[in-house]
């Protein structure tokens, strides 16, 4: 007989899909003032969120490079999403991001080769 912590307790476990719960929540609460407190229902609205908003994005990075007949999506793809999709100033910072991270690697590389 399972009581209704534990179906609370169930639906509250991450499909393969979701972030996990502690992890929403902590983001969530570095963009808050301390005293401020996040009921559980809220968090798992966010949860749901970001799950549609990974796909939304995902899916039309997808369509972008199938239409280049890739089978990888890249950062470039998720950019270019991103911007499709309204989001300009993420696409923005992303570039940013995504060309700091590209300038590390290559010095990584270089650091790894001249030894």
């Amino acid at each position: 007989m399972s009581t209704h912590a534990d179906q609370d307790e169930a639906s509250s476990a991450p499909t393969p899909t979701q972030l996990p719960i502690a992890n929403v929540s902590r983001l969530m609460k570095q963009s808050l003032p301390p005293t401020m407190k996040l009921s559980s229902d809220t968090k798992l609205l966010m949860q749901s969120c970001t799950q549609e908003f990974i796909a939304l994005v995902t899916s039309e990075a997808q369509e972008r490079a199938d239409a280049q007949k890739r089978s990888t999506l890249n950062g470039d793809d998720v950019l270019y999403a991103l911007g499709v999709l309204g989001f300009d100033e993420y696409e923005k910072l992303g570039r940013v991001w995504l060309s700091r991270y590209r300038l590390a690697q290559g010095a990584a590389s270089q650091s790894k080769t001249s030894k």
